[in-house]
């Protein structure tokens, strides 16, 4: 386990040098063999070691034009490492690149608000906040039920209602990423263009057209097509054509 560790180290040492050198093809090849080899052989990375990985690798796939690919990096960076603000701001650039502009009518502004912050800690550390909040939830109402002084039980009080409910919202916010992380039904388009079908048919009628670097919801699979969300569209595209976050 330790050499694997030591061939890893040196081949991310590697890779940096190869990328500082303007080498991102061999760089990003690197990379990619880091992440393959800890899988392959059942080692695993910490969190923070694979979102660098992630990271470094959406930058030199960015270097080589390969919008994709840079686009799904930095989103399987930021899952593992939400606090990566260079990552965060890279991948909204990225975006900036993307050719589609779909607007979602069906998306409320406080429902977007919401999955950004839910977005910005991962599902361990929402859940520990949830158990952390509910915890205090519980010390505030021994207290609330002990003490005699009449201000001190209005702030236990207040207290512990307040905790329930951001422990509540912070248990719902774990839950909601790791359905998004269990089910992967965000995905984002690998084909430089491609047309969403009307049916899960090549002979469907073309409906729109989506680019690369467009992050889609897949809402069904049927064989090798699956339905796809994105704004207020909807249709069936190729497996092929995209790679799941």
């Amino acid at each position: 386990m330790k050499l694997l560790i030591i061939i890893l180290s040196t081949l991310f040492a590697q890779a940096n040098e190869q990328y500082a050198a303007g080498r991102y093809a061999e760089a990003a090849d690197n990379y990619e063999t880091c992440l393959s080899q800890q899988t392959e052989d059942g080692t695993e990375m910490t969190d923070e070691s694979r979102a660098e990985v992630l990271y470094n690798l959406g930058n030199a796939r960015f270097k080589q034009g390969e919008l994709a690919q840079a686009i799904l990096a930095y989103e399987r960076s930021l899952r593992l490492n939400p606090g990566n603000k260079d990552a965060r701001y890279n991948l909204e650039f990225a975006r900036s690149r993307i050719i589609d502009d779909i607007a979602d009518n069906r998306t409320f502004f406080f429902s977007s608000w919401a999955r950004s912050m839910r977005d910005r800690l991962t599902e361990n550390t929402w859940f520990l906040l949830s158990v952390g909040l509910f915890v205090i939830m519980l010390a505030a109402l021994v207290v609330f039920a002990l003490a005699r002084v009449l201000w001190v039980r209005k702030a236990a009080f207040h207290t512990a209602w307040i905790a329930l409910l951001l422990s509540v919202v912070s248990g719902i916010d774990a839950l909601s990423l790791h359905r998004r992380d269990t089910e992967r039904a965000e995905a984002i388009i690998t084909q430089g263009i491609t047309n969403a079908k009307s049916s899960p048919d090549r002979s469907g009628t073309d409906l729109f057209t989506l680019h690369e670097g467009t992050k889609v919801e897949i809402s069904e699979t049927l064989g090798e097509w699956c339905n796809i969300r994105v704004g207020n569209n909807e249709g069936w595209i190729s497996l092929q054509h995209l790679e799941r976050i």
